[in-house]
């Protein structure tokens, strides 16, 4: 189809973005880690805990991009572009274990006793962590939602989670600094931990509804108005609209029903018309598949198939 140009010249930026992505994660891991070193901050170890985490998502996060490009074959006939929702959940899945092993290790050090050094060389480092991540993770998001990547918009919300995890890291040693209380620092890993469970938990929502192939009202209703213009226009009527959003791209189907008399040359035509419609009024590219009936007997068909079921 001529949608996979399209696609193929949106792969190198994509990929290139991925591997920024990476390089970057595994820089700031060494930074965070080194802070933590010289700190013994439970709030740096938590933030460092969610680069470990990004990391590794990271490298599931490519593989997955790299198999969503791959075109349909004989084992997978709709492609494999579904990776894009399992890789989503994945992220998620491990954005949620991070948080819960931050939590663990706030109360741990809380309750064993907390010893905190070199704080000032901590939040430097920590502060040059946010910024790195603020800028990445809005251009992970940006580029994502641009080329219409699942993967890299998930991953983009991934690292301005991390973002967002220094800043309550700087917040904590902020507050441990100028008022001497240590706790301040556990409980601002706490904190933190609930904000990165809360995106955890909504990345793995999105990732189910899409492999459950959950409707997209703003979709759906695009889908209908195309159609129902197009059916009047062309003096035709349509039902049985289905769609699905296969991660990187749409998969429509409809039942366009033509008069009975009206010759199947010209019945194609204008559904060919109707599918290239549909297809330009997208972004991400849509394959439509069309099933042609004629509308005198087609409530008889149905109802005969019906029987059979």
């Amino acid at each position: 189809m001529s949608d996979f140009p399209q696609k193929a010249s949106d792969k190198k930026s994509l990929q290139l973005a991925m591997s920024l992505s990476l390089g970057v994660g595994i820089l700031m891991f060494i930074m965070k880690i080194s802070a933590y070193w010289l700190t013994g901050s439970t709030a740096i170890l938590s933030d460092a805990a969610e680069s470990v985490v990004h990391v590794a998502a990271v490298i599931f996060a490519a593989y997955s991009l790299r198999l969503s490009f791959k075109p349909p074959d004989d084992t997978h006939p709709y492609g494999h572009e579904k990776i894009n929702f399992f890789s989503a959940g994945f992220e998620g899945a491990m954005i949620t274990f991070a948080a819960i092993y931050i939590i663990y290790e706030a109360i741990s050090e809380w309750l064993a006793g907390l010893h905190l050094e070199n704080l000032g060389i901590g939040a430097g480092i920590t502060v040059a962590a946010f910024v790195i991540n603020g800028i990445l993770g809005a251009y992970l998001v940006w580029i994502g939602r641009k080329k219409k990547s699942l993967i890299l918009e998930a991953n983009g919300k991934h690292v301005l989670t991390d973002s967002w995890t220094s800043l309550g890291v700087l917040i904590g040693l902020g507050l441990t600094l100028t008022t001497g209380w240590l706790p301040w620092d556990p409980i601002c890993a706490i904190l933190v931990a609930g904000n990165i469970l809360f995106s955890g938990i909504g990345l793995m929502r999105k990732s189910v509804g899409g492999l459950m192939d959950e409707a997209e009202p703003e979709v759906g209703e695009k889908l209908e108005g195309i159609l129902t213009q197009q059916a009047r226009e062309k003096q035709i009527h349509f039902h049985e609209l289905k769609y699905r959003n296969l991660g990187n791209s749409y998969w429509v189907e409809v039942h366009l029903l033509f008069p009975g008399d009206m010759p199947i040359q010209q019945a194609h035509q204008i559904a060919t018309a109707i599918e290239d419609e549909i297809r330009t009024a997208f972004e991400m590219p849509a394959y439509i598949t069309t099933h042609l009936e004629s509308l005198e007997d087609h409530q008889d068909v149905h109802l005969h198939d019906r029987h059979e079921i």
